[in-house]
């Protein structure tokens, strides 16, 4: 679909882009199914979304992000209301054109599917299209080939159903002008600040304020039940740390794994090349021989004068400045054509005009490297760490069941397993339960297992979670704390200054409103101005956003003028506004260009939301709020 997308339009970029934003690589996946399993979270015409769909989408984009991430992401974020409904709204828009597709009766026959997969790059070997290739990439998506090509065909009838809606986008050059004089345009401000604790000294609260604080809001000061763990992990790697491997074991793998360490021949060529594309015209093809053929002959007459030729002829933007070199390769390098040529060649021999895919080449050779084997002391560290891994592998699947078996059956403690496998029994700090806890507690499964009646009545270990491919965890309670409401007494002096500091920022909101009505009568008042800048819509220098529309929403008819905004609990900051400069910006000006595409990005958002607008009509859609929000995930 990516190789789709960058063939057309930009603006259809930005279609998919809204239409795929928690989605990626093949687009559609198991979204589109009619698949009646478990409730409806929402219907779109005659067909539905379920539940067990909308929490697979989920579960693909929180693996995603892990992976984009370096498996950084919270779990928490994918509870969220937010998150739930942003990516069913994707879905919902992805069924919506699903269905629109099949009505309009777009299809996508085997021989175009085809000419799609054989066309794209990461399908290729050496520019040819690879079975090979392909079917590891289809396997990587959990996928039978049918199903693959099946969702691809969907995805690829979608694109046809949106080419005409990105053809028929068409922005104004007059409004943009406009748009883009309004981003541009410069004001002059200074800003004084109006901070809560310069107001504290005129706070008097109430004798019973923090009473009826505490009462009101008793769930702030409840603390969570918790527990101190110690905790064993049974990993592949740590088995692989403890594996010894001897010089018999290296040089045994050394010599069983030998083409592992043999170098093929490789070769070191310059080339010209004279361009002209397979499926070129006749006329063009005629010409660039010519072409090659004339600075052949140039190059015989003078073979000292090949980097010159390259360097001045050569359409190989890379190598050309190189005076054609393209350094040392190996077999697979390079297209047959010129691979066959070049190891063909003697050292220091130019090889007379080759023809390949790419056009025309002329070929020096100008270095020769024989096949090579790396000696063993050099692959010593790579070998030790390949038998490490292996042994540590091997040593992983068999004790991954008897680790779990050990710490259930022996379930009041974890130092048998700890000594049958050599691992460090740790502890970590109080957990709190449902709070932010570190790996590897941050487990869901673990988690809940800890603060389980089993682990926690009963003193038993936990069963033994497989937190990461060939990471095993069980824990063992040590201490536990439960839930408890902290006493007033306690949390008095919290209370009092939280109070003090809100109390103290609506003095100052309501001080900052008050100067900034004087301000606009043209009084004047005291306050400290901060050194004049120039901020714009597209460069704020630090300034809100808030601030920023207040700054910008202020009439510059008679300057200065002046501008406020509330920041709540914060305070309230005030901008003096003394001069205005117009937007202005060539059409060779990057910013013009950046600010051109975003307001295309813009027209093009109105037009697809309208489009969908219509689509909603014609297949109504329906969002079952319960079951987004239930509880019951």
């Amino acid at each position: 679909m990516l190789d789709i997308v960058r063939n057309n339009k930009k603006i259809t970029q930005g279609f998919l882009a809204l239409i795929t934003l928690p989605f990626a690589f093949w687009g559609v996946d198991s979204y589109v199914r009619n698949a009646d399993v478990g409730a409806e979270v929402a219907t779109v015409g005659a067909g539905k979304v379920s539940v067990s769909e909308l929490q697979s989408a989920l579960r693909e984009q929180q693996d995603r992000m892990r992976a984009q991430l370096g498996g950084k992401v919270d779990p928490a974020l994918f509870e969220t209301p937010q998150m739930r409904r942003a990516v069913l709204d994707s879905l919902v828009t992805q069924r919506l054109l699903a269905e629109q597709a099949q009505k309009a009766g777009l299809v996508v026959g085997n021989e175009q599917l085809a000419q799609f997969i054989a066309g794209v790059p990461s399908l290729q070997e050496n520019g040819k299209f690879s079975k090979e290739r392909y079917e590891a990439v289809v396997a990587a998506q959990g996928m039978s080939k049918e199903m693959f090509e099946a969702r691809l065909r969907q995805d690829m009838a979608m694109q046809q159903l949106m080419l005409p809606v990105s053809d028929a986008v068409i922005s104004s050059q007059v409004a943009a002008g406009r748009w883009l004089v309004t981003q541009l345009e410069q004001r002059e401000i200074a800003q004084a600040l109006l901070l809560p604790e310069a107001y504290v000294g005129q706070v008097k609260l109430a004798a019973d304020a923090v009473q009826k604080y505490y009462d009101t809001n008793r769930k702030q000061f409840e603390l969570p039940e918790q527990v101190r763990a110690e905790f064993l992990v049974l990993s592949r790697d740590a088995l692989m740390a403890q594996a010894v491997v001897g010089d018999e074991e290296i040089k045994a793998y050394y010599q069983a794994h030998a083409d592992r360490y043999r170098i093929g021949e490789t070769r070191r060529a310059s080339h010209i090349l004279i361009p002209a594309a397979k499926n070129a015209a006749e006329p063009e093809v005629k010409a660039a021989r010519s072409k090659a053929d004339e600075l052949l002959a140039k190059i015989k007459a003078a073979p000292g004068e090949f980097a010159r030729l390259a360097q001045q002829n050569s359409q190989d933007p890379i190598s050309a400045a190189k005076g054609g070199d393209l350094d040392w390769f190996g077999r697979g390098a390079m297209v047959k054509a010129f691979e066959d040529v070049a190891f063909a060649l003697k050292e220091g021999q130019i090889s007379d005009v080759v023809r390949s895919d790419f056009g025309f080449h002329i070929i020096r050779l100008t270095g020769v490297r024989p096949e090579q084997v790396k000696p063993i002391a050099e692959v010593k560290p790579e070998i030790v760490a390949e038998i490490r891994r292996e042994t540590g592998t091997k040593k992983y699947s068999e004790a991954a069941e008897a680790f779990g078996n050990m710490v259930y059956e022996q379930s009041d403690s974890l130092k048998p397993a700890a000594e049958k496998w050599k691992l460090e029994l740790r502890q970590t700090q109080w957990l709190a339960k449902g709070g932010k806890v570190p790996p590897p507690f941050d487990n869901k499964k673990l988690a809940a297992a800890l603060f389980g009646d089993d682990a926690l009545k009963n003193k038993r270990n936990t069963e033994a979670v497989e937190v990461a491919p060939g990471t095993l965890v069980s824990a063992r309670v040590v201490e536990h704390k439960a839930a408890a409401l902290q006493a007033l007494e306690v949390v008095k002096g919290e209370i009092e200054k939280r109070l003090i500091h809100e109390e103290a920022a609506k003095l100052a909101i309501k001080d900052g409103e008050a100067k900034l009505a004087l301000l606009a009568k043209g009084e004047a008042v005291n306050l400290a101005w901060s050194p004049a800048r120039n901020v714009s819509r597209t460069e704020a220098q630090g300034v809100p956003p808030e601030a920023l529309r207040a700054v910008f929403k202020a009439d510059p008819a008679k300057l200065p003028v002046h501008a406020g905004t509330a920041f709540s609990g914060s305070g309230y900051a005030l901008y003096r506004i003394s001069s205005v400069r117009a937007g202005e910006a060539g059409k060779d000006d990057p910013r013009s260009r950046a600010l051109g595409q975003q307001y295309a990005r813009f027209v093009a958002e109105e037009e697809f939301s309208a489009w969908m607008a219509t689509l909603k009509e014609k297949y109504p859609v329906t969002i079952n709020k319960a079951a987004l929000e239930s509880k019951d995930r």
